[in-house]
């Protein structure tokens, strides 16, 4: 667990479908993500199960608890990639960049990848303000590299170096 300043990060747990399930329903949440908006609480529920199985050598990925809810996720969902998601009546708290200032020291300190990495919706100038903000820069840039619904999708790649020891 990581306590910040409002926010506690922890490993998933199967309760936390329920509160997560608002997450993943809202189609403002789910614009640029990988999928359309979960369907049910099955779905949900099958998501959060795959985060709490994950073996902390595959994923290293954080519930984020604000005032004892679950309300989105941050960190690793596969060693070396960071993602992120937050319920919409949160943004704009600096809640996403509290998160990953936390997150991204573990991810570093916990395995020996050389760099982070993030694969953005050039759309979502959100995440890609957040990242510049934490020292992500661009790597490169692709089109239609996912098909989401019945939409394409581009990628901005990031990257974010390992620190030198101090």
């Amino acid at each position: 667990m990581i306590q910040t300043r409002r926010l506690l990060l922890r490993r998933a747990r199967i309760e936390d479908a329920t509160d997560l399930h608002a997450v993943f329903t809202d189609p403002r949440a789910m614009r640029y993500w990988d999928r359309p908006p979960h369907s049910d609480l099955a779905q949900t529920r099958r998501f959060v199960e795959w985060m709490a199985e994950a073996s902390p050598r595959e994923a290293d990925d954080f519930v984020m608890v604000l005032d004892g809810r679950a309300v989105g996720k941050a960190g690793c969902w596969k060693v070396g990639e960071v993602g992120f998601i937050l319920h919409p009546e949160l943004w704009g708290r600096g809640l996403v960049t509290e998160a990953l200032t936390a997150t991204i020291p573990h991810a570093f300190a916990t395995h020996p990848t050389p760099r982070l990495e993030a694969d953005v919706d050039p759309r979502n100038a959100a995440a890609l303000r957040v990242l510049a903000k934490l020292g992500f820069r661009e790597t490169g840039r692709a089109a239609r590299t996912i098909l989401v619904g019945e939409e394409w999708c581009d990628s901005v790649y990031l990257a974010l170096d390992r620190p030198p020891p101090s």
